[in-house]
């Protein structure tokens, strides 16, 4: 957006209070804000008094207060785009003030989120927790992983040729070795990075590493875990805390033999997941709170998992929630106004839309899934390129959104839509899983407990 003045409001002088690049910068979707960092700081907004409760708290409470010196293992679940990954965010940024070294990563960057297995998942924990503790100097003993990592390769062979996977002969971490040789992490990179792109390579490294899962677990939890804390205690940390983000993404495809992966994952290998010596926090998919195995998810974790529900705009009654409104009229205005305070930013609304209730407009459509919101914003911009926003801008916006989200919703789903819409329930039934996925319905939280209602840019359509 080189002309800026295509931008400036006519009700606004010359000199422009609002900086509309970085503005449009602030709407991306993809972005998930770092809270350990002061300017992403500015743009956060606290949710949870309209979520249904302090879940962040919780699970804060139970590392810190409740189990700091026992191995504890949390699940952390939602809709796709809610909010997730910056409340976990939140989470680290606390945990690290409260003294403990956090490992924090999307698990995506890493998976082929079409096919995964619990070995891929425990080595892309040792790479991401091996890399941390490098960065932090931790020095640590690794002879049998060094020989477990090498026998691996060996028996890859040539599916890895052009992998040169070489680990330091001393091992311990700190200790530079000579030119061309890697740390742990590198040499696990080097095999996962690998595996990712190739299913071939993927099957085979399977085949080697399943019949060894237990003795993956317990390497990772004496050579890597298990010291790495006693030394980051010799340092003053108060412990290690993994978080396993965007695991909720893995795709819901058969295995071979018919079962849904997620819950391969999390129902049948969830007590291997939950074997690691370390604070733990997977992100799981919404769906798997749908299904018949839910009980035995409950029981292989011990605990239940903690969702995290839409932003209210309106209440069970139909009626408007303020506060939810009020949460989410402050986010759209931090993004454009991340210098001034809440009551200031509310102030300049007129610079940024033609009204009020354009803004309220897009809050409600948007029904409080935030990154629903951010994308719809800036997809108004481009639309309008300029400032004031209309509301005819917002409109089409709300048209073409409607328009593609229709057409992939058949009309036994319609029927489904329908139900929810009247009784504001989903069963366990796997239409209902394909509807909360696909973002057709959305889940909210009060003091009464769960209810849903169904997209409000589907209720556009007149369909229902």
């Amino acid at each position: 957006f080189p002309y800026t003045t295509l931008f400036r409001s006519p009700h606004t002088p010359h000199r422009m209070t609002l900086n509309f690049t970085e503005f449009y910068k602030a709407t991306n979707p993809s972005k998930t804000l770092d809270l350990t960092q002061k300017e992403d700081q500015k743009l956060y907004i606290d949710f949870s008094a309209v979520r249904g409760g302090a879940l962040i708290e919780q699970l804060k409470a139970q590392i810190t207060l409740f189990s700091e010196d026992q191995p504890t293992c949390q699940l952390f679940t939602g809709h796709i785009g809610c909010g997730k990954s910056t409340e976990l965010s939140r989470l680290k940024a606390e945990l690290l003030a409260e003294n403990f070294h956090v490992v924090y990563f999307e698990s995506d960057q890493d998976l082929e989120m079409n096919d995964v297995d619990v070995g891929d998942i425990l080595l892309v924990i040792a790479r991401q927790v091996s890399e941390s503790l490098e960065a932090s100097q931790v020095k640590l003993p690794l002879q049998r992983f060094r020989a477990f990592l090498q026998d691996t390769t060996t028996f890859l062979g040539s599916d890895v040729t052009g992998v040169e996977v070489k680990i330091p002969k001393v091992a311990e971490f700190g200790v530079k070795e000579k030119q061309g040789e890697y740390s742990l992490s590198a040499g696990i990179s080097k095999i996962t990075t690998k595996a990712k792109n190739s299913p071939t390579l993927r099957d085979r490294l399977r085949s080697y590493i399943e019949p060894r899962t237990k003795t993956i677990i317990d390497v990772i939890n004496t050579e890597l875990i298990e010291p790495a804390i006693a030394q980051l205690q010799h340092q003053g940390k108060r412990g290690l805390v993994v978080i396993v983000d965007n695991l909720d993404r893995v795709e819901i495809v058969p295995k071979s033999w018919g079962r849904p992966q997620p819950e391969y994952l999390f129902v049948d290998r969830g007590e291997q997941l939950r074997q690691l010596n370390c604070h733990v926090i997977y992100t799981m998919p919404l769906g798997l709170r749908f299904c018949n195995d839910i009980v035995r998810l409950t029981n292989r974790f011990g605990v239940e998992p903690k969702v995290l529900p839409m932003v209210p705009v309106t209440q069970r009654n139909g009626k408007e929630c303020q506060e939810g409104m009020e949460r989410l009229r402050a986010m759209v205005m931090a993004r454009a106004f991340p210098k001034l305070a809440s009551a200031q930013r509310l102030q300049k609304i007129p610079q940024v839309f033609d009204a009020r209730e354009t803004l309220d407009k897009l809050c409600y459509i948007s029904g409080g899934h935030v990154r629903e919101l951010l994308a719809m914003l800036r997809d108004w911009i481009m639309v309008e390129a300029k400032l004031p926003l209309s509301r005819a801008g917002l409109e089409q916006v709300i048209r073409s959104r409607c328009n593609k989200i229709r057409l992939a919703i058949d009309e036994e789903e319609w029927k489904l839509l329908r139900q929810v819409h009247q009784n504001q329930e989903v069963s366990g039934d796997d239409h209902y899983r394909v509807l909360v996925r696909s973002l057709f319905v959305y889940e909210y939280s009060d003091a009464q407990g769960s209810w849903f209602t169904v997209n409000p840019i589907l209720v556009e359509t007149g369909k229902l």
